[in-house]
């Protein structure tokens, strides 16, 4: 299927588009030092544009101290030389767009490196004008100013005794939070911004968005009063070109924030990244490493809500991988028997609904999660989780099981390319673990198998650039408290499309909404067709009222 271009001049062209999100550590190595570069990436373009993506999410390759892998920026307007130079970023927006691949990079706006300049200076004094960047609070080194927990543990608090004064950190102590009251700091970030703009890139990922406006006084981290006015005010300031997409991570997004941040009128952002899905397997009121089985009728409930609340008033991302989470074939699906099968069906049950589609490196190659020795994990968080839950009690084997099924580091393994050395991922030592299934689990065989996962993945991308209905079409889930099969239709004026998908390893049988019946198959996870729904079978069916009618 022909890929249709589409025009990125055009505002909303990425309602119908599908991005790739690249972990630049480990998608490629070109010079054998274990780690990945905007060289590799280059070299694998033409991988991309025959999966048919229209747009890189380019995790941050700005320069860093790399405390939280790229994470943590010191300075905005560099590329880290483990990732190669500014000219190799220009060449790789160069030639992503002579194959039509727009790069939208990550930039972090809550907080900066320690190692950042402004830090440096904020550390001098109380009196240097960039102290204000940061949020402090006067105190006593005996205790923090108030409970405040980081997101990587202990406390949100650090204390600086030559200042006599504790520095905000919302995540590790080397991430200082940034001080949105202050209009100076906005306007330098600001112009970090025009500086990739003018370089070429076509947007922004925008990570942990909506915790910019904290109040500490109140311990709100996210979702704080000014929220809304300081993303109004980025939009007219930083995305005022036509075309530029803005995808804001926001773990606090509910609908009706959700159609702020991402109204039509695109006075916030373009769209929003939110979590509540991916929240529904964890113990409700606790942190993500307390693991329940996954309620079908529940996680149908919460696409529902989100496909029909936000349908022509805001615009969803679809994602169930990234940098920060575990592989879906290994939470979700099968990743042993049926891991093709599962693999295919989640990406069907995703890509049918409205929203723009992110995949996640080796995501399209139905890649799984790992198994790590605890002195083989790298993430911070990880490290951190195990040492504070054994500290607390828990069985060191539970707290390695919760690892296992959860750790950031299950997504952050190198790319598989090939069954050989290191996956054809370097030459080097990996800087983590190649996942050993790549012998089984690689581009190469994935290319070269006209069923894989990755032809799966190249279908889809083709129909969301086929039948408008994918783009426009009103959400109707059927079936509702069915906890094997998830089936809902979309529907324009004349458009119809069915999706059916068994998220079981049992054959069910589905009974089709009678108006389908003679619909045409537009896509299966299986080679022929049966009465029955197979295992982890995914269908989807779609006609054309006004085609239907001329052939009666």
């Amino acid at each position: 299927m022909a890929k249709r271009m589409l025009d990125k001049q055009k505002w909303g062209w990425w309602r119908s588009a599908v991005f790739y999100q690249i972990y630049p550590k480990s998608f490629q190595d070109t010079t054998g030092s274990g780690v990945g570069d905007l060289r590799g990436i280059i070299s694998r373009l033409d991988y991309l544009e025959e999966l048919g993506i229209d747009g890189i999410w380019l995790s941050p390759v700005c320069e860093s101290p790399q405390v939280d892998n790229g994470y943590d920026i010191s300075d905005y307007c560099a590329v880290d030389p483990m990732f190669g130079t500014m000219e190799d970023m220009q060449t790789l927006i160069t030639e992503a767009k002579k194959r039509g691949i727009s790069i939208i990079v990550d930039l972090v706006l809550n907080h900066s490196s320690d190692q950042h300049r402004w830090f440096r200076e904020a550390l001098k004094s109380r009196d240097n004008p960039y102290h204000d960047y940061y949020v402090w609070r006067d105190g006593d080194a005996s205790r923090p100013p108030n409970e405040m927990r980081a997101v990587f543990g202990g406390s949100a608090w650090t204390w600086v005794p030559h200042l006599g004064q504790w520095y905000l950190h919302q995540f590790a102590e080397q991430q200082p939070d940034l001080n949105w009251e202050n209009p100076a700091m906005r306007r330098e970030l600001y112009g970090f911004i025009r500086f990739w703009v003018d370089l070429g890139v076509e947007g922004f990922r925008l990570d942990v968005i909506d915790q910019i406006a904290k109040d500490p006084e109140l311990q709100v981290t996210n979702n704080g009063p000014r929220l809304h006015e300081f993303l109004r005010e980025l939009s007219a300031e930083a995305f005022r070109e036509e075309g530029l997409v803005s995808v804001g991570e926001a773990w606090g997004a509910d609908t009706e924030r959700a159609k702020l941040y991402s109204a039509p009128d695109a006075s916030e952002m373009s769209m929003v990244f939110q979590f509540e899905h991916i929240c529904l397997d964890q113990e409700p009121g606790k942190d993500k490493w307390d693991v329940i089985p996954l309620s079908l009728p529940k996680l149908k409930d919460c696409f529902r809500r989100w496909q029909e609340e936000l349908h022509g008033k805001g615009w969803n991302s679809l994602f169930f991988n990234n940098h920060d989470l575990p592989r879906i074939v290994s939470r979700w699906g099968n990743d042993g028997e049926y891991r093709v099968e599962s693999a295919k069906m989640l990406a069907t049950m995703l890509h049918g609904m409205e929203g723009t589609p992110y995949i996640f490196q080796g995501e399209e190659l139905g890649m799984t999660n790992i198994r790590l020795e605890l002195e083989d994990h790298v993430d911070i968080e990880t490290l951190n989780v195990y040492r504070e839950r054994v500290a607390q009690g828990y069985d060191p084997e539970d707290v390695m099981a919760s690892i296992r099924a959860r750790s950031r580091d299950n997504a952050r393994t190198p790319m598989q390319w090939t069954a050989g050395e290191n996956a054809g991922f370097t030459t080097g030592t990996p800087w983590i673990p190649v996942n050993p299934n790549h012998s089984f689990i690689n581009a190469e065989a994935a290319l070269a198998d006209p069923d894989s996962v990755f032809h799966h993945y190249q279908k889809l991308i083709g129909l969301r650039k086929t039948y408008d209905v994918f783009r426009d079409g009103s959400f109707s889930l059927l079936c509702p408290d069915d906890e094997k099969i998830f089936a809902y239709t979309r529907d324009t004026e004349h458009e119809h499309l069915l999706v059916v998908c068994n998220f079981t390893g049992e054959s069910l049988y589905f009974d089709a909404p009678a108006n389908f019946r003679g619909a045409k198959q537009i896509l299966s996870n299986y080679a022929t067709e049966a009465p029955e729904l197979r295992p982890y079978e995914a269908v989807m069916l779609w006609y054309n009222d006004l085609e239907r009618n001329e052939n009666r």
